[in-house]
């Protein structure tokens, strides 16, 4: 079984060539020990030097040699490439979120298993320089409630991506689940959605702006705020209040103060990192995927209020 097979260097082909592929994954992928890019399936962009095709099915029918797929479209379109990818053998590499919905990200899970191939579903945010160490400090310590803002411009971030505004899309919660990503990562105890308002422009099938009221298990209360239509300064930050003073992860968790005092900044690592990550899944026969940051979005879709709001134009 090709699930099994251990070569020397992974040989990774790529599906879905846009800004995040060639912004994040091409470096990351050339910057790590093990990993080598085979091979790429884009509608709209080609790799120089490579086989190219136009999506997944004629690259997996082709005598180019795949052990594994990062799969970096849209979430729409995620679970056919990633289910015929684990059905032919390979490894799978997700880009965050790992599918539009849970349960097709837990069939696909349930097929790995089966297949004898490693699924990892990446969550870059928490990997950024400051999350671990957040993490780490707030262990053992009295955490008495969290706020996250998580504001950014989608007119910046995401020009013309119209996927994002259609269901399955998520709208905000693009990049409001970063921040949800983190917020699993950091706190020691399990975290429930009780209310959200989700704010839906009367053109569009995902949210343009989001509330949420969270707790943990243990009742620590968790708010957090999201909107797509954040103009000048970003906000990305994650307050932790506790008994021993603040904790404010800022910059999408690549900065950390702690009481007022802000430590050393580190530099950036969270592809690296995730693609060292996956060698290592793929080395050791073994998966990675986290449902958590995923699941409290369904819960606000599923249990939130929907507020009409303006169509949203670029």
């Amino acid at each position: 079984m090709s699930g099994s097979f251990k070569p020397k260097s992974i040989r990774l082909a790529l599906v879905g060539l846009g800004k995040i592929a060639r912004d994040q994954h091409l470096p990351a992928i050339a910057a790590t020990p093990g990993i080598e890019l085979v091979a790429v399936a884009s509608r709209n962009g080609k790799a120089d030097g490579l086989p190219n095709f136009p999506d997944i099915v004629p690259m997996l029918a082709s005598d180019t040699p795949i052990d594994a797929v990062v799969m970096c479209q849209p979430p729409q379109a995620r679970y056919v490439a990633a289910r015929a990818a684990l059905l032919a053998g390979k490894h799978v590499f997700l880009e965050k979120p790992p599918g539009a919905t849970l349960s097709e990200v837990e069939a696909l899970i349930t097929l790995a298993k089966a297949q004898g191939v490693t699924l990892f579903a990446s969550w870059h945010s928490r990997e950024a320089a400051a999350v671990a160490a957040a993490a780490d400090w707030l262990t053992g310590t009295l955490i008495r409630s969290v706020q996250i803002t998580w504001k950014e411009d989608v007119r910046v971030w995401h020009p013309g991506q119209t996927w994002i505004w259609q269901a399955g899309g998520f709208g905000v919660f693009d990049p409001g689940i970063n921040a949800l990503s983190i917020l699993t990562r950091i706190l020691p105890e399990p975290v429930r959605l009780i209310s959200a308002s989700l704010q839906m422009p009367t053109n569009c099938a995902a949210p343009i702006a989001a509330t949420l009221s969270m707790e943990t298990a243990s009742g620590i209360p968790i708010a957090a705020d999201f909107d797509f239509l954040q103009t000048g300064p970003q906000s990305w930050d994650i307050k932790v209040a506790t008994s021993a003073g603040e904790l404010l992860l800022a910059q999408g968790g690549n900065q950390l103060t702690i009481a007022g005092k802000t430590l050393p900044a580190m530099p950036e690592r969270e592809y690296p990192t995730l693609y060292r990550r996956f060698v290592e899944l793929v080395q050791t026969g073994a998966s990675d995927v986290d449902l958590a940051p995923l699941r409290l979005v369904a819960d606000a879709f599923m249990g939130g209020k929907l507020v009409p709001t303006e169509p949203f134009t670029e």
